[in-house]
């Protein structure tokens, strides 16, 4: 029986085993999270390491933790955070030991002291300057209140707690040199990322529409599905726009710009920028459409309906292709991405204005607000404006980059 355990435990363990090797092998052999996540755990531990040996070894410090933990929290995603961060935990911490120095020489080492300092603390984490490193007021205040109530005499207090601030400076400045010399992070791929996800998510939705309404096959809770779906949209939206800003923040302050790879290909995201809010009207835009379908009301079954509808399918599916290209952009291949862009926008235009010409043709209610003839012809337009503009934007960026790397 054990050894039908132990046979039925096997492939599992296999699939886990399976799973670490991949995982490796991307963090090894790619760019991407699992390699900027072994980076950041790799330089995390030599921040700490450093620190620790600065300030248990060299200086003998009684409370020698307070280093390396200062610089495992300011080893951020960017450089420009590292920075960011360890101004504002280095204010914080001062500010934090400046209210206990002033309250426990004021008032003495009581209860009352301690309530005050807490008080203080508290509403000095509230300051908006501090950021996400407001809680670590009251952190500061209260180890500083241990350090002082345990000291001996007057100087050693003074001591005790000057050494706090110094242990906090210690770790920061080396957490932040660290991330600075060791591979210091470039994120310019989140830009792509997000639109990826974006993208990606629309051609799935565009997918399950175009076959659905060329086969006449659409019911209510279809439709409802659809708009459930493009209202999810906005939190990828969200998360895009967060991606292009940690790529744009990457550059700031980072060596690794200077090289002449990155000064040739990473030194804006304008076009990432167009593409994103291009994209982001977009998904607006197919949006209205999926409501414009859920309040559809049944009872047109003539054939000039479900021609009309033909040509919506075809131009859904031309756009389908639009996202599919987006919904894989690489930088390193967005020369001949964007050129096939081109070409597939120009086949969108054209279902576009057939979609409008067998309007016209059927003579259909574009009026009647129960038809909603009118409103998808308009949506039509739109959308294809917000997908032009965005295959536009990435044939200029690409032009302008051959432009730069030829002068």
């Amino acid at each position: 029986m054990a050894e039908d355990d132990g046979r039925r435990e096997r492939p599992a363990d296999q699939g886990r085993l399976a799973r670490v090797r991949q995982w490796w092998q991307r963090a090894w052999g790619t760019p991407g999270h699992e390699r900027d996540t072994l980076l950041l755990i790799g330089k995390s531990t030599l921040a700490a390491t450093v620190a620790w040996v600065i300030s248990y070894d060299l200086l003998q410090a009684q409370s020698p933790a307070f280093a390396p933990f200062s610089a495992v929290l300011i080893m951020q995603v960017t450089v420009y955070q590292s920075l960011l961060q360890s101004l504002r935990y280095v204010g914080a911490v001062v500010s934090g030991v400046a209210v206990q120095a002033a309250l426990g020489f004021l008032v003495g080492p009581d209860l009352l002291t301690f309530v005050l300092v807490a008080l203080v603390a508290l509403v000095i984490g509230r300051w908006p300057a501090l950021g996400s490193q407001g809680s670590q007021v009251v952190t500061a205040a209260f180890f500083a209140f241990s350090t002082y109530i345990s000291a001996a005499s007057g100087l050693d207090k003074v001591t005790q707690l000057g050494q706090i601030i110094l242990l906090v400076l210690i770790g920061c400045g080396v957490g932040v040199i660290v991330n600075v010399a060791v591979v210091p992070p470039m994120r310019y791929r989140s830009a792509e990322h997000g639109i990826r996800t974006l993208a990606h998510e629309l051609c799935d939705l565009v997918g399950d529409m175009h076959p659905a309404l060329r086969e006449g096959g659409f019911d209510e809770g279809r439709s409802k599905h659809w708009r459930s779906r493009a209202a999810q949209t906005e939190k990828l939206i969200s998360q895009a726009r967060s991606g292009l800003r940690t790529a744009e923040e990457s550059l700031y302050y980072n060596p690794r710009r200077l090289l002449r790879r990155y000064q040739e290909r990473h030194t804006s995201f304008e076009g990432y920028g167009a593409v994103l809010e291009a994209l982001e009207r977009a998904s607006y835009q197919v949006a209205s459409l999926t409501r414009s379908l859920d309040k559809w009301r049944e009872g047109d079954e003539s054939s000039a309906r479900r021609d009309f509808i033909g040509r919506y399918a075809d131009f859904l599916a031309a756009v389908g292709d639009i996202t599919q290209v987006l919904g894989t952009l690489d930088e390193d291949r967005l020369h001949d991405q964007a050129r096939e862009l081109c070409g597939l926008a120009d086949t969108a235009q054209e279902r576009c204005r057939q979609v409008t010409g067998e309007a016209e043709r059927a003579e259909l209610p574009l009026a009647d607000p129960a038809l909603p003839y009118g409103v998808l012809v308009v949506e039509s337009t739109r959308l294809m404006e917000e997908f032009q503009h965005t295959c536009d934007v990435l044939q200029r960026y690409v032009d302008r980059g051959e432009g730069e790397g030829e002068g």
